[in-house]
This record gives structure tokens, sequence and C-alpha cells, in this order.
């Protein structure tokens, strides 16, 4: 007997087989999901090419350009890629009604806005925004493109809500370069900071209680100062190397002869983690990972920054690093509005996931896979990729029995003391060579 013929894997197989009443299902399921997108496009052929597209992208092909999709179709290789590169329709709009729907279906108080920047390597130099400028996907200075993702996260899982390409100022100020490519005239030289601001604007009918980005955005006092303004609750990861001063440890400090207090030191958010006592560390379980519960210690102060030499206004900073190997330690600033640690904690999580889901989309429905060169072709194929990217989502809280995500607890020993920092270092990010900012 093989191993296959064996009783346990045949009762394996049985379960894994795909009936045609489960493909079937998925199909109307994937007709009905999107008869809610489909009278966005104008024409009749438009909306075909949508659909086709779509499917593609659900498909098990190995590349999912227009070329293929159109093929395993059985239709000509034109219109689809003229559909993606150039057709006429209004990609805002489409995904305008991406956050209309993921508000109807999974919007909670608890969302967390979760900003994502991620590059598009590329050769040559004729595609809209390419140039030589750091690529996070391959960890160096390369010619690539660099688009700025906004996710919504909740207990169900991750959304995606916008998409922009970065553009360059080079190109911002290039006139034939703009004309090559299409660029709209409105259309202005913006750091990717800005466009995130643009992006949470867009999205604030969505509920939610967090904005969580990497540290090339928190590390942005502007951007940090504009979110206070928008009453933004954020926890924005930032380098190991930011000063900060602890504003509670100054109340602590004995009195000066004249009555003032003695103010703290200004210390790196490094340094400042290290001197910690270990009775200050909490222990949280993140949620289950495939080898047991995903654990964190983490520790917060009401502090201010030091940054261009100027003094910030008080924030907070919430520090968080792993159980299991505590070299992996993570800095956040957070509004200085009072948290609830165990919020932080999960907040902060969420980004590192929402980049997961980010990088599950380059690999399952063709997001980093494309032929175009102009502004709207990159707009165009982005924001197809992004609505299949929906609907995997709804999919996979629907076959896990409705919750995709996980929740943050304190772990069942409540607060713990595990031993003093005094030795971490963190991992470096890939993305600017800055201590990494995930948890």
């Amino acid at each position: 007997m093989t191993i296959l013929e064996h009783p346990q894997a045949q009762e394996l197989l049985e379960a894994a087989t795909l009936t045609h009443e489960a493909v079937g299902a998925c199909a109307s399921r994937l007709t009905e999901f999107l008869a809610r997108y489909l009278p966005l496009f104008a024409r009749s052929e438009q909306r075909a090419h949508a659909a086709t597209v779509i499917q593609g992208k659900l498909s098990g092909l190995e590349r999912k350009t227009s070329e293929p999709v159109a093929t395993q179709a059985g239709i000509p290789r034109k219109p689809i890629q003229s559909f993606v590169g150039w057709g006429a329709w209004d990609d805002e709009a489409v995904t305008a009604e991406i956050r209309a729907h993921v508000r109807r279906e999974w919007a909670g108080p608890d969302g967390v806005l979760v900003i994502d920047p991620s590059s598009f390597p590329k050769k040559g130099t004729e595609s809209c925004g390419v140039q030589r400028q750091w690529c996070g996907r391959l960890g160096k200075v390369e010619n690539c493109q660099l688009g700025v993702f906004l996710f919504y996260a909740c207990a169900r899982g991750h959304a995606p809500l916008d998409r922009r390409l970065f553009l360059p100022k080079e190109w911002a100020d290039d006139p034939d370069r703009r004309g090559k490519t299409h660029v709209p005239r409105e259309v202005a030289y913006q750091e990717r900071w800005q466009i995130a601001l643009d992006m949470i604007r867009r999205a604030k009918g969505l509920p939610h209680r967090w904005v969580a980005a990497d540290s090339e955005f928190g590390r942005v006092a502007a951007f940090r100062a504009e979110l206070r303004g928008m009453n933004e609750r954020y926890l924005l990861d930032v380098p190991e190397n930011v000063l900060v001063r602890d504003l509670d440890e100054e109340v602590e400090q004995p009195a000066r002869r004249h009555g003032s207090p003695k103010k703290a030191p200004w210390r790196s958010v490094k340094q400042w983690a290290q001197s910690q006592p270990a009775g200050r560390w909490q222990r949280f379980t993140v949620r289950d990972g495939e080898k047991g519960p995903l654990q964190v210690d983490a520790v917060t102060a009401r502090v201010q920054t030091m940054q261009d030499d100027r003094v910030g206004p008080e924030e907070r900073l919430v520090v968080t690093r792993s159980a299991a190997a505590p070299s992996e330690v993570w800095y956040r600033l957070a509004a200085p509005q009072e948290i609830q640690l165990k919020e932080a904690v999960r907040a902060g999580s969420e980004r590192h996931r929402a980049e997961q889901v980010l990088q599950e989309g380059k690999g399952e429905v063709g997001l980093g896979q494309y032929e175009v060169r102009s502004w709207v072709g990159w707009h165009h194929h982005v924001t197809l990729s992004l609505l299949a990217l929906w609907f995997l989502s709804l999919e996979r809280v629907r076959v896990g029995g409705g919750k995709g995500g996980g929740d943050c607890q304190p772990a069942a020993a409540g607060v713990h003391a595990p031993a003093a920092a005094a030795g971490a270092r963190p991992r470096a990010d890939s993305r600017r060579g800055q201590p990494r900012a995930a948890a």
C-alpha cells in the first residue's frame, strides 16, 4: 500500500478536494460581488473587460498581465491592454466604492487605518515616476516606481482602501515626461506623507481608532502635527535614534532649589527603553501563531521629542519587543491622549499584517505584474488588483468562519516582568536602514 492509499491520506485528500458545487458557489459570489462595481463602467464592453480582468487575477495563472488573462478568456489581447492601459473609466470612483463597501461590511470603532508604501522594480526610464530610489522589495537603491497604499484593519481582516503613485519632483517638474506618461495637469509634487494625509482625509467616513504607519512617516514631525490637527489618534514607528525626554521621569526627579522640577535628560528611544526597569514592562499575547501564541513585552511613557533642534509637544512613546526574541524592538510615537497599552500593542501589530497582505497581493492577484507605463495605466491596474484583493479578503473571512484578524490580550499571567532590555538591538529596517518598524 502506497502512502496515498493509506486511510488517513485518503481522508486528507477528500477534505482537500474542491467540488463543482464549491467552485460554482465561488463563481456566484464573485458575480454578486462584481454587480456592485460593474455599473461604474459606462459601456458594456468595459464591464465585460473588467469582469475578465478580475477573473484572471483570481485565477491560477502564473503571470496575470493582460495577454495571459485575455488568452485564458479566449479573447484578443489588445482590447484588454487598452482597457487597463488607457481606457476611459474612472478608477477613483471604483476605489471610492471599495471604501463604501468596506464600511458596510467591516466597519467598527476599533478599526486601524494603515499607511504602507510599496516599491515596484522596473527596467528602463519610460514608466511614469520611475527613477533610482530606495526599493524596499530589493533592500537597496534601485530603479523602481513607488506607490503609497491605505488599508483598513479590524478584527475581521485587512481591506485595501486607496492607492497613489508617488511622482518624484524630477518628474513633477518635467513637462516633457509628464506629457508622455499622461500625468494629469492637477497632479503636483507631494511628499509621500502628504499623499498619506490626502488618503486619510478620503477615508474619514470609515470608523477607526488609530492611524498606523512605518518609520518613513513617523519620523516626520509635520505629519504627526497634521494628524493631531485632524484629531487622529496615531501610532507611528520611529527610528531608534529619535531623541525624547521622559515627562513622567521629570515629575519624579527631586525639585530644584527654586522649586521647579529637574528636567529629564534627552536620550534616544533605544537608550530610554534600555534604561527601563524590568517591572515596567507588560506582556501581551498579540495573536496565535503557527508555533504558539505570539507574545510581546511593552512599555509606555509621556515624552517630548527633539527634532531639527526643536522641542515637540507632548506625545506618547510606546516600545514593544518580541518576548521570544528580545533583540527585536519597535519604537512608536502616539498622539498625546491617554491610551490603553493593550490597544496600542494591537494597533501596532496591524501595520505589519497589512504589509503582509500587500505582499500577498503581489503574489495572489498580480499587483506587481504589469506592463503599463502611464499614470492612468498604473492606477487602472492597481485599482483592479485591489478590487480582486478585497474579494479575496471577504472570501478569507467566509472560509474562516467570520473572523480573519486577531485580538491582543494581556498574557495569562497578567503583568510580566521579563529581563531588562539593556542588550536589545533592533533589527535593521530594509526600507531605510533604520530599526525595524513592525510588530
